[in-house]
């Protein structure tokens, strides 16, 4: 085996780094957890103190937790939509179908089980 062909079969996480590399690393964790951080206080803001609408509070607690996610996959889990992380985002996607699919489907069931019930003094006069 060839000197090239040994340097090009190296494992995911084996490639040797540079302190630029590592630099880069820790700064897209800091951004990454300032961010989170942020996010987290604006949630217990919203939430605690009077400065949003109040019906709109459970929206806006949908938007930053979204936001909250967004965050936690770009910068801790890594996936961005570069030609290196195919897999990751189909993955991604797919686990986002699974739950999604999961859901509507428990709602689904849940409110057709709703109607098919009895009117509570049905239930009643059965139990007599």
């Amino acid at each position: 085996m060839s000197e090239h062909a040994r340097q090009a079969d190296i494992a995911p996480g084996d490639e040797p780094i540079d302190d630029r590399e590592i630099a880069k690393g820790v700064r897209g964790y800091l951004i990454g957890l300032g961010l989170a951080t942020l996010l987290t206080v604006v949630s217990f803001v919203v939430a605690g103190t009077g400065w949003v609408w109040a019906p709109s509070i459970p929206i806006a607690l949908a938007v930053l937790a979204v936001a909250q996610m967004g965050v936690h996959l770009v910068f801790f889990l890594h996936i961005t939509t570069g030609p290196d992380n195919v897999n990751n985002v189909m993955a991604l996607a797919f686990g986002v179908l699974i739950v999604f699919l999961v859901i509507a489907g428990s709602l689904w069931i849940v409110s057709h089980l709703n109607q098919n019930m009895l009117p509570m003094d049905q239930i009643m006069q059965m139990q007599r």
